[in-house]
């Protein structure tokens, strides 16, 4: 890729940086396409990122930033402008100026699980949804089904606290949601989600009692991990269609793009030039 005086930046911002992969996905499909930006890892410590990010933006020749651990949640507190979705989600992993010099924020977790499951099928509008988790991923995917029409959403968490805190910004937002909290019972819903890192390590319990899933039910999963994780083979051998970690990833990165207002593409194009070295 040939950097010159046109270049336009998105910061990639987070710390540590080792493990980032937006870059190796973004810059072969920049390369590919022969558009003039660069995504850029760029380390910065918590202490040092309220004043950087307010900077950064002071730069004529960038684009965006994306926002990843650990600021997903402070970077809420330092935005003019957030949407519906980060505000349910109260993280944000992606900035951007608007047409006044003001600092939007946005959440494409959410937004890049249901592309995926619309994509492969699921009919989202009137459906039942149980989300398990309600940190920041599991509240980005709720607030996304909200936007998406579902007609009710169970969340569970260990955290009782966190459910219904959720549950509270979901009502505030979309009142015709039915929302239920404290029960993780899969049964009766049309999607299931696990937004836990249970999968990430071998031998971790599963996140629901499997056997409580209709062979109808949709299952999707958030651990990027591996690609098949243990709840969806469990899931898969009771006959669910299921959705791996990584799709969320790659359906998520087309909507960036249209955020920060570049040729868009599809996930496959993606998956097809990633450099990710797996």
């Amino acid at each position: 890729m040939l950097i010159n005086g046109h270049t336009e930046l998105i910061a990639h911002i987070g710390f540590p940086t080792h493990s980032f992969k937006a870059p190796m996905i973004y810059n072969p499909y920049f390369e590919q396409r022969g558009i003039n930006a660069l995504v850029v890892p760029m380390g910065c410590k918590a202490e040092d990122y309220p004043g950087f990010l307010r900077s950064l933006f002071k730069l004529s020749n960038i684009r965006g930033a994306l926002i990843t651990m650990p600021h997903k949640v402070s970077t809420i507190g330092l935005l003019d402008e957030v949407s519906p979705a980060a505000a349910i989600a109260g993280a944000c992993n992606a900035v951007r100026l608007g047409p006044q010099g003001q600092l939007q924020g946005d959440m494409f977790d959410g937004e890049g699980f249901v592309r995926g499951v619309l994509r492969k099928g699921l009919k989202l509008q009137g459906a039942r949804a149980l989300v398990v988790g309600t940190g920041g991923v599991g509240s980005a995917i709720a607030a996304s089904l909200a936007a998406s029409g579902v007609a009710a959403i169970s969340l569970y968490d260990v955290n009782a606290a966190s459910a219904q805190a959720l549950g509270a910004r979901l009502g505030a937002h979309y009142p015709a949601l039915q929302v239920s909290t404290g029960n993780c019972d899969p049964a009766g819903h049309e999607l299931v989600v696990n937004a836990t890192p249970m999968g990430m390590n071998e031998g971790d319990p599963l996140p629901m009692d499997v056997s409580r899933i209709a062979p109808s039910t949709f299952v999707g999963e958030v651990v990027m991990r591996t690609e098949m994780t243990a709840f969806l083979n469990a899931a898969r051998a009771r006959g669910c269609q299921v959705q791996i970690g990584s799709d969320m990833l790659f359906e998520q990165i087309p909507a960036y793009l249209e955020y920060f207002n570049l040729p868009t593409t599809s996930p496959e194009v993606l998956r097809s030039v990633a450099r990710l070295g797996y």
